[in-house]
């Protein structure tokens, strides 16, 4: 049963949005926020436009006791039909400073594709992969962003924090610990996690055109191997030596529907909303396509996305069991749940 809205803001979030002008929304659908088009209500979301802002309105919210889940630019979360509890801050902090000796220092709210492209104009490189990846500076930090051989570690100096405490501190990239597509941060043990607040790189100088040439070049490819449409991204973390959308091809899943998501026939690690789709018909396809992968070939694949959001109830199977069937060498459910456990946002 989904649980009561709950009631906000507390004195000291009342006190903040007051000081900065900010309009605290109801009840707000967050399919608008997102890049699936998919998820449920928020009890309140604020969308703050300043660094300051969004560290004064986390730390409120902390102090009054109410659960705070960012979202930047929408892209690999999957958000509970069911809604969010608590506040929602869209972070829209999106200022950005090129500083002396390719050095950049960036809102965590800044769209990493801008980011990138403005770098590449101006002949500062490692950062041309992440033109095209619909995501901000701080989901990119806590996932460890990459493509094309290129990651957020490569060229990630320090980054600036509000700890769970309410301190903010400049931590370096070696204490984020970044691994491929996670870190410290997106595997903090406990729900109140850090908060990105800035970001600072360290780039290369090259020729701006070979530059631009190379993220033309990436552009091309993404059109070629990624489908349009409204979508997370990459759904499941490629296995060591593999690839995700293969093992989800080979299992005989590209085109698998279920409700209004469909795997994609491009690329099997993509999953589609066609509409009306929902988070419960995206889960039920992620675990298929784990079982399947875990039965033909003894891979467990790990969700790259983060799901958020009142998901304890949601066990019922949208599409009636329509996907499972039997395929050979069948080695029993796989050894964790269907879809690991829901982050904290």
């Amino acid at each position: 049963m989904m649980s009561r809205p709950m009631a906000l803001p507390g004195e000291a979030l009342t006190a903040v949005l007051r000081r900065w002008g900010l309009t605290l929304q109801r009840g707000v659908p967050l399919a608008r926020f997102t890049t699936a088009r998919i998820g449920g209500p928020a009890d309140a979301l604020v969308i703050v436009e300043e660094v300051p802002a969004l560290a004064e309105v986390v730390r409120a919210a902390w102090a009054d006791g109410i659960p705070v889940t960012l979202l930047g630019g929408g892209s690999n979360v999957l958000v509970s039909d069911r809604g969010v509890r608590g506040l929602v801050v869209v972070n829209r902090a999106r200022e950005l400073r090129f500083e002396r000796d390719g050095r950049v220092w960036a809102a965590s709210g800044a769209a990493l594709s801008t980011l990138a492209r403005l770098c590449a104009e101006r002949g500062w490189a490692g950062l041309e992969w992440g033109v095209g990846i619909p995501g901000t500076v701080g989901g990119a930090v806590v996932g460890n962003a990459g493509a094309h051989g290129g990651d957020i570690a490569g060229c990630l100096e320090s980054v600036e924090l509000l700890l769970p405490e309410g301190e903010v501190v400049t931590w370096s990239a070696a204490q984020l610990e970044l691994g491929y597509r996670t870190s410290r941060l997106k595997t903090w043990p406990h729900p109140r996690r850090p908060v990105v607040l800035t970001a600072r790189f360290a780039l290369r100088p090259a020729d701006p055109e070979v530059l631009l040439e190379r993220i033309a070049a990436f552009h091309a490819y993404r059109r070629r191997t990624q489908p349009g449409g409204a979508s997370i991204g990459s759904m499941f973390r490629n296995p060591p030596g593999d690839y995700a959308g293969r093992l989800i091809e080979a299992a005989g899943l590209k085109g698998a529907r279920c409700g209004g998501v469909v795997i994609s026939p491009l690329h099997a690690n993509f999953f589609i909303n066609e509409g009306n789709g929902t988070a419960a018909d995206v889960r039920a396809l992620m675990a298929e396509a784990q079982r399947r992968v875990w039965e033909r070939f003894g891979v467990l694949l790990e969700p790259e996305i983060e799901m958020i959001g009142e998901w304890e109830d949601e066990t019922a199977d949208p599409c009636g069991g329509a996907l499972r069937r039997e395929v050979g060498g069948a080695r029993g459910e796989p050894p964790v749940g269907p879809v690991g456990h829901p982050g904290a946002g």
